[in-house]
């Protein structure tokens, strides 16, 4: 088993967090009925780190959101058996602590082994999930393909002509997929002129730019996502799509606007219809919206750690939960059929290449295809994590200082505890 190598100069996903102490303490956030100023967690302050374990168990009351209801009946995990060993239990719960983690659930055979919170969180709270959302956009997008509503070699521009002439229009869909779209695109953090702090962040309503959420949609040319996608996107003419691994957020929003065009419904609506109110889950979820109010399908989506938990055990089992077959199962299958040539990718990758990942498909980062291990991750600590040959599935949830995408120290930390753990088993 490859360990993963922790890689520290990666940047946030949406803007540059203010460091801050380094063990707040919940006393020293959202202190007092009203809070104090010094604890008052803000739009403008939610990502500092510290009041981040306040803010990402409380996502609601930072961003605009779409409800995402459960189902009328709910379903549970067996929580009466076996749990871990003394030793394996107290080596997550240290080294999970130690690493910034809000909560952890280790489930196998449909059994939970060990379940634990910290700083915010709570069995009833719910965690945002940063960009596992992709995985799970891309799970439900499999219901599209299977319906022949959609095809992976077509170009996005074929369902969305607003992309025609954007960077979009010379790749396939399975090329979004993979994050192998040749865009001339990044994600700039720090540059206050550039396209995603102009633009883009403010668009995606999830980062404060100064009167980014004062914008009128009738004088303002990017009000959503969508118009940022359609008209500010171009071509890497130096990059032919699908040479190059390139891990771009503006992809997978790509993919929730085909889910929402090709359904004819709104993405919170599509995610309660094909998985939501399938899986048992015993609470409402919500996803972020974008200004326009359009669901933010690369980072948006919010649950309590069980329901998570819910969602991995159904990728777990090939799509079929409590008798129902959820998602295609050939569908979640071709998660794990990587080729060679996606291997060399991802190691070509200066960023990923000596970090442990074998592979990324169909927005899953792939730790070992043989085995049927892989994980939807996302910044600041967030994985759904599933071993198809231990029959285990782990979520575990986190508020970590750097936003590194997807492995800082800490993530590496807590996903190489978790897969020592894992493999024993």
């Amino acid at each position: 088993m490859k360990k993963l190598i922790a890689v520290s100069a990666l940047l946030p996903l949406l803007f540059p967090v203010h460091l801050v102490a380094e063990q707040a303490k919940n006393s020293e956030i959202m202190a007092g009925f009203p809070p104090t100023a010094e604890t008052q967690v803000t739009f403008a302050n939610y990502r500092d780190y510290g009041k981040s374990k306040w803010s990402f168990n409380n996502i609601s009351a930072v961003y605009n959101t779409a409800q995402i209801p459960r189902g009328l009946k709910s379903w549970q995990f067996n929580d009466t058996g076996n749990k871990l060993s003394k030793a394996d239990a107290k080596k997550i719960s240290q080294v999970f602590a130690a690493n910034d983690a809000d909560s952890v659930i280790i489930i196998k055979d449909g059994a939970i082994l060990h379940e634990q919170y910290w700083n915010f969180a709570a069995p009833q709270k719910k965690h945002i999930w940063f960009s596992v959302t992709k995985s799970l956009v891309s799970a439900s997008f499999g219901v599209l393909v299977e319906q022949g509503k959609v095809k992976l070699t077509d170009s996005p521009a074929k369902y969305l002509p607003e992309l025609k002439g954007s960077g979009f229009e010379r790749v396939t869909i399975q090329q979004l997929l993979n994050h192998s779209t040749g865009i001339d695109f990044k994600e700039n953090y720090t540059d206050l002129s550039s396209d995603f702090l102009r633009y883009y962040a403010p668009a995606m309503n999830m980062a404060y730019i100064p009167g980014g959420r004062d914008a009128n949609p009738n004088t303002t040319d990017i009000y959503g996502i969508y118009d940022f996608l359609a008209n500010f996107i171009k071509a890497n003419k130096a990059i032919t799509p699908g040479d190059v691994f390139e891990y771009n957020s503006a992809n997978t929003d790509v993919l929730g606007w085909l889910i929402s065009r090709l359904s004819g419904m709104p993405l919170n609506d599509y995610i309660y219809q094909h998985i939501w109110r399938k899986i048992g889950a015993d609470h409402d979820a919500f996803i972020a919206v974008d200004r326009a109010y359009m669901p933010v399908a690369t980072a948006g989506m919010n649950s309590t750690l069980r329901d998570a938990a819910k969602f991995g055990q159904m990728i777990l089992q090939d799509g079929q939960f409590n008798g129902e077959q959820v998602l295609p199962k050939t569908w979640l299958d071709r998660i794990t059929q990587v080729s060679a040539v996606q291997k060399a990718k991802m190691k070509a990758n200066p960023k990923y290449k000596n970090a442990g990942w074998e592979a990324y498909n169909n927005m899953w980062w792939i730790l070992d295809s043989d085995q049927g291990e892989f994980a939807g991750s996302g910044i600041h600590g967030q994985v759904i994590y599933i071993n198809k040959s231990k029959n285990t599935v782990a979520v575990f949830f986190s508020s970590q200082k750097i936003a590194a995408n997807p492995y800082s120290k800490k993530y590496a930390n807590k996903l190489n505890a978790l897969r020592e753990v894992v493999s024993q088993l």
